[in-house]
């Protein structure tokens, strides 16, 4: 069955015939494509053809599609039995295991999705706390939190609605709002409603609105507000955990949070995220302490299994040096290609994590963001897809280099890209 026929055939039972909505290609036109199968750097789709892959499934697919260390995990771990809904002895491994890679987070619970350990950790704060508020930054996304997708970023900003409907005001009026690498502002702020803020939550760099860095000193000027107003600092490192350092944007940058979320690549691509953080605020959780948070399948041992055999690998050190060394020379490749054309373009980098904005301005924060000409985007991703290159498909979000990616991988990618550069912008 073709693309065209699938999405055809989901629309009617599926609304706008996707289970997420990026991948419904609304803010890039064109039917979506629909995987079939995936190996390595590669994705094949419905109609047979193959694509080199840099969304990644968003993200976690650091050592590439279906590798065969985990193919095998899972497949052993499978005939054990697939699900309990009790503890096991993988949940107290898993956990163990992150705490290596996260000394910050000295107590963790498992969930399923980085929604639900954002969601929770928010929670956690405020019941913690004994406070309501909560500050975010413009374009900030942290899942499908009702209490979070105000000025969010990610599906949010490319459908430019930062607010979803179901959402009462009342609980919206309890999310507070910065602009990112504004210490100012959030200075402010928490002069003036610190007694009542929760804690700050925030990627430590932001990939939903498309990668953005942050400014020297605001990570270390967030923990420093919010340690003075009483306030819990959450890392929301769902992305950036074991992708742009082993030990995630905190080790990275030396800044350490009160609690942290993780997810996407800990799973090694199965439903699989955790939140933690210090021993006092995590013991206030159920059954222990006040805060209820819960999930049937949370720590479900198949996640378990796989996220073993991830944390393993994150422990090659040469493995993880090498994608950094051919990310840093693609990537520079790439910015000397944008250079050389002269095309009015942004190129964001975080190690083996890009955003390649169509804007002539720098990109710092979700205003700079949204000044990048989403038509040409669009242009630019069909262009790259019809060459057999598959990005994210939407300006506002990251894409990813895994180890599977070979420099030859990488060389075909800049010929497709200056192709497809110079097929937007009309030159020839």
């Amino acid at each position: 069955m073709t693309n065209k026929k699938l999405f055809l055939r989901a629309a009617k039972v599926i609304p706008s015939g996707v289970n997420s909505p990026v991948r419904a290609f609304k803010s890039v036109g064109g039917t979506p494509v629909f995987v079939k199968k995936a190996a390595g750097p590669y994705l094949w789709d419905a109609d047979g053809k193959r694509y080199l892959d840099f969304c990644a499934s968003w993200g976690p697919m650091i050592f590439g599609h279906a590798p065969k260390g985990l193919v095998r995990t899972l497949a052993r771990e499978a005939a054990g039995g697939t699900s309990f809904g009790a503890a096991t002895e993988r949940e107290v491994l898993m956990a163990e295991a992150v705490r290596r890679f996260f000394p910050s987070m000295q107590k963790i619970r498992m969930t399923s999705s980085g929604t639900e350990a954002v969601m929770s950790a928010v929670r956690l704060a405020r019941g913690f706390t004994g406070r309501d508020k909560i500050v975010k930054i413009d374009g900030g996304y942290h899942g499908h939190v009702d209490s979070l997708l105000v000025k969010a970023g990610s599906g949010g900003a490319t459908f430019g609605i930062p607010d979803s409907a179901g959402i009462p005001k009342e609980l919206a009026k309890l999310t507070l709002t910065v602009p990112f690498n504004d210490v100012p502002a959030l200075e402010t702020i928490f002069k003036k409603q610190g007694t009542s803020i929760a804690a700050f939550i925030l990627e430590p760099i932001p990939a939903n609105m498309g990668v953005v860095l942050p400014a020297r000193g605001y990570l270390e000027a967030a923990r420093r507000i919010t340690k003075k107003h009483g306030s819990l600092l959450i890392f929301d490192e769902v992305i950036t955990g074991f992708r742009v350092h082993a030990g995630g944007a905190q080790k990275k940058f030396g800044v350490t949070p009160d609690l942290t979320c993780l997810g996407k690549i800990m799973g090694g691509g199965l439903p699989a995220a955790a939140f933690g953080g210090r021993r006092e605020v995590m013991d206030c959780l159920a059954p222990a302490g006040p805060v209820y948070q819960a999930g049937t399948l949370s720590g479900n041992p198949l996640a378990m299994a796989a996220g073993l055999w991830m944390m393993s690998e994150m422990k090659k050190t040469a493995l993880r040096a090498s994608l950094e060394k051919k990310s840093a020379r693609f990537l520079n490749d790439l910015q000397s290609l944008i250079n050389e054309s002269n095309y009015p373009l942004r190129l964001n980098v975080q190690g083996s994590m890009f955003t390649l904005f169509f804007t002539a301005s720098p990109v710092l924060d979700y205003a700079g963001a949204k000044t990048s000409d989403t038509k040409a985007y669009a242009r630019y991703f069909h262009a790259c897809l019809k060459r057999g290159l598959y990005l994210a498909p939407s300006q506002f979000e990251a894409n990813f280099i895994s180890t599977a990616h070979s420099e030859a991988h990488l060389k075909t990618a800049l010929g497709i890209f200056r192709a497809a550069l110079s097929e937007t912008f009309g030159k020839s």
